[in-house]
């Protein structure tokens, strides 16, 4: 248990200091040897990222600082997702689940976080990545028969894409539409329940609504 501990705080501290190699290096470390991956990235790579964050609002952090702990947390990530992917049952996924930015935004962080936690808990995830239209969601969603379209905003400006895109799936797809989750730094439960869809205030949390709403 010790060991393990040791471990996921190295984790933690390379996405607290940046250092994108150290964090890809104990990524492909954690896979080689068959380590717990969900657990690695809850309490190791997950835990410096929002650590970092904690920090850049206390002004302890600058921008350097934010865009490096984000690198180092992509570079876990990029290691880690295929081999969740890898390691996914054969059998039947849970549920489909496309997963992408909004149009207009380009942030990923959160985002790629979200499908690696959901692609741990046996979703089947379609990331389509980040400056997303409305119309690719749609697409994808139909496309692959998917139960849930999750939408990520990580900026004010942008927010209102993930109402059109609750629109644009209800339109599309009655009366068996998929639901709509989203997520990001300006939303609110508030807001999700404006535009009609649920709500996730971080990745964790976007597993367990994503759950919640395959009971609907």
């Amino acid at each position: 248990m010790h060991e393990q501990q040791e471990i996921h705080e190295r984790m933690r501290s390379a996405v607290l200091e940046g250092d994108a190699a150290l964090a890809r290096e104990l990524a492909a470390e954690l896979v080689r040897t068959g380590g717990d991956l969900a657990a690695a990235v809850e309490l190791g790579f997950a835990a410096g990222i929002r650590r970092v964050g904690e920090l850049w609002e206390e002004g302890e952090y600058f921008l350097p600082e934010l865009v490096q702990g984000a690198e180092a947390m992509k570079a876990a990530m990029e290691v880690l997702r295929p081999a969740f992917e890898a390691g996914r049952s054969a059998a039947e996924p849970r549920a489909r689940v496309v997963l992408g930015t909004v149009r207009g935004d380009l942030h990923d962080i959160g985002k790629s976080l979200v499908g690696t936690l959901l692609t741990a808990h046996g979703f089947e995830v379609h990331d389509l990545g980040n400056d997303v239209p409305v119309e690719g969601f749609v697409a994808r969603a139909r496309e692959t028969g998917a139960r849930i379209v999750a939408a990520s905003a990580l900026l004010t400006t942008t927010m209102a894409g993930q109402r059109d895109i609750v629109r644009a799936v209800a339109d599309a797809a009655p009366p068996a539409a998929p639901r709509v989750l989203v997520g990001g730094a300006p939303t609110s439960a508030a807001w999700a329940a404006e535009i009609g869809a649920a709500h996730a205030e971080n990745a964790w949390r976007a597993v367990a609504a994503a759950e919640a709403l395959l009971q609907h």
